[in-house]
């Protein structure tokens, strides 16, 4: 015969265990004591097992009582968990997500996953681009969530991580040995200032390894060891690898990711909810 345990008794089981007393169980629970005290002897009774050892100055629980706990907090969690799900307001809609391209991995498949798992309604429109495209749509109201890389994010924006900027280089190669040190980076990418920058400030005489305004031909020209390029410390790539302390190149800064959410539109809560993904991703 089949026996259902009842998940309001198992909640104050939880309560009585982690408070050590019903009194404190029932305040926590907003119940009587002596409700707590029913539930509790119900599910005693349901089991026919004793689960709280009540001698003494307080309450602890019992081998089997222990045991029970351990499942409990599985199914009172799962039971929340649920509730939550099939109360939450049912979004339907579209929204739309910026990520520059050297963020995208490991971060964005997660978000894009985990969103279309708790909003199967929502049709998700993901764009990559650079930083400042991104900003330049986010501000003409085109996107509604962004992740950018700056130095001065505007003040509405939250920051919520920071990464290193590293150098990169030909796996195995000896690029970085060269000098002119040669360089190669996309016209639009916000690092090459900053890389620019740092070469100029430590002395390192420099050269384009490549002129080019897209991301990939600059990591093909790396990859062939034709010269070095600067990436986040987080960044994927197809055969390239740090170059090594060895090399004495110039320490680079962090990077902030920041996080933009737009507040004033009709995809407001829409864009509210895959910012909380967002955030736990990049922060994680």
């Amino acid at each position: 015969m089949y026996r259902n345990l009842d998940v309001a008794t198992l909640r104050s089981l939880l309560a009585v265990i982690d408070t050590g007393g019903v009194t404190r169980a029932a305040n926590r629970l907003h119940l009587t004591q002596s409700a707590v005290s029913m539930q509790i002897k119900r599910l005693e009774d349901a089991l026919d097992l004793t689960l709280l050892n009540r001698s003494g100055r307080g309450v602890t629980p019992t081998a089997e009582g222990e045991q029970l706990a351990t499942y409990a907090r599985k199914m009172v969690t799962l039971n929340d968990a649920v509730v939550e799900r099939m109360v939450a307001p049912q979004f339907e809609g579209e929204v739309s997500l910026g990520i520059p391209c050297d963020l995208i991995y490991p971060h964005g498949p997660t978000v894009l996953r985990r969103f279309d798992r708790d909003f199967p309604r929502v049709h998700v429109r993901f764009v990559s681009s650079y930083t400042a495209n991104l900003l330049a749509d986010f501000r003409a109201g085109k996107l509604d969530v962004i992740v950018t890389t700056e130095d001065h994010p505007d003040p509405d924006a939250e920051t919520i991580n920071e990464l290193p900027l590293q150098w990169y280089g030909a796996v195995g190669g000896r690029a970085f040995t060269g000098r002119p040190l040669r360089f190669a980076s996309s016209a639009h990418c916000s690092f090459r200032p900053i890389t620019i920058r740092a070469m100029e400030d430590a002395g390192i005489a420099w050269e384009n390894g490549v002129v080019t305004e897209n991301d990939d031909a600059a990591l093909a020209a790396t990859s062939a060891d034709m010269c070095v390029t600067t990436l986040l410390g987080c960044g994927e790539a197809v055969r390239i690898e740090p170059v090594p302390a060895s090399a004495r190149l110039p320490v680079l800064p962090q990077i902030s990711c920041n996080l933009y959410c737009a507040d004033e539109t009709r995809n407001a809560g829409l864009a509210r909810e895959l910012a909380r993904y967002v955030r736990d991703a990049f922060a994680g």
